[in-house]
């Protein structure tokens, strides 16, 4: 990434025309998906918190899908305070938000908020968004995955985890807000608040498919899958059945899972053998306790 001082001159002076002369920036890890991701600093208000991307690419469609989720959130995410396409560069100026992230782990008091806080984005309307069956209407991924790494689909049935997989872009039919990127560090603590950021991949769908991602994000955490789906009952609102639960962790594991043998996307595999772990417990124990 660069520095605010590094960008051009064009970009700056198109970023302070929207939010007046800025006075300093700092940095901001993490923001891997951006070429700037800065807090930029004013003398007479609030800060504002900057991300840029040069070029057309995935990255560009990513921060513009946030400039298009924000006003649909109901208030959870960062405000968008401007967004300007300034030659080759998509710059975006986003409410400053502070706060820490979530701990997901077994017995954590961060688990209410959290709860609160995908419970409140299963209310929203996912408006204009792109539909999740849509996005997800490639079905075959286990087949593809046996094909590149042969190795990892060592004692799974390919076949009826496809015929499982195939079942999902159907039950994710809905017209909901869904985040479908929801972890810790996406969720924003300060005192009893939560805030939600990070919102470059959202979809229009059924409210259950953020629920079931927190259910991966829970086991990632050290909870057992029977005790993280039994968390998610009792406490998420939108929560769903087992067999729409096996749908999502089939399409899942082999979605992520091909992914983390085709490309080079930071900690894809681990992801992929998260996917794959609660799949294997689905079509176990899992299924019988739906």
């Amino acid at each position: 990434m660069i520095s605010w001082n590094d960008l051009p001159a064009s970009v700056q002076d198109a970023v302070q025309g929207h939010v007046g002369p800025i006075s300093a920036a700092a940095a901001v890890r993490g923001g891997q998906n951006s070429d700037i991701a800065a807090v930029l600093h004013r003398d007479t208000a609030l800060p504002v918190f900057l991300k840029g991307v040069r070029g057309v690419s995935r990255r560009m469609r990513w921060l513009r899908n946030e400039t298009i989720a924000a006003p649909l959130t109901g208030g959870l995410s960062p405000g968008v305070l401007f967004a300007e396409d300034v030659e080759e560069w998509l710059v975006v100026g986003f409410e400053h938000v502070t706060g820490r992230a979530a701990s997901l782990a077994p017995g954590s008091p961060d688990l209410a908020l959290v709860a609160e806080a995908v419970n409140r984005i299963g209310t929203q309307p996912g408006g204009s968004l792109r539909p999740l069956r849509d996005r997800w209407s490639v079905t075959d991924w286990w087949h593809k995955l046996a094909i590149a790494a042969p190795d990892v689909v060592d004692g799974w049935d390919v076949d009826a985890a496809t015929r499982w997989a195939r079942t999902f872009p159907e039950l994710a039919r809905g017209d909901r807000l869904a985040h479908t990127d929801l972890h810790g560090e996406q969720f924003l603590i300060d005192h009893d608040e939560v805030r939600v950021i990070d919102w470059g991949y959202p979809g229009c769908g059924a409210p259950w498919v953020d629920a079931a991602f927190i259910v991966l994000r829970l086991i990632e955490a050290g909870h057992h899958p029977g005790e993280a789906e039994r968390w998610a009952r009792a406490h998420l609102v939108h929560f769903t059945d087992g067999e729409h639960l096996t749908a999502f962790a089939m399409h899942i594991a082999g979605l992520w899972g091909y992914w983390a043998a085709t490309g080079d996307i930071s900690g894809a595999p681990g992801r992929a053998q998260l996917a794959r772990t609660y799949a294997a417990w689905r079509c176990g124990a899992g299924r019988s306790s739906g």
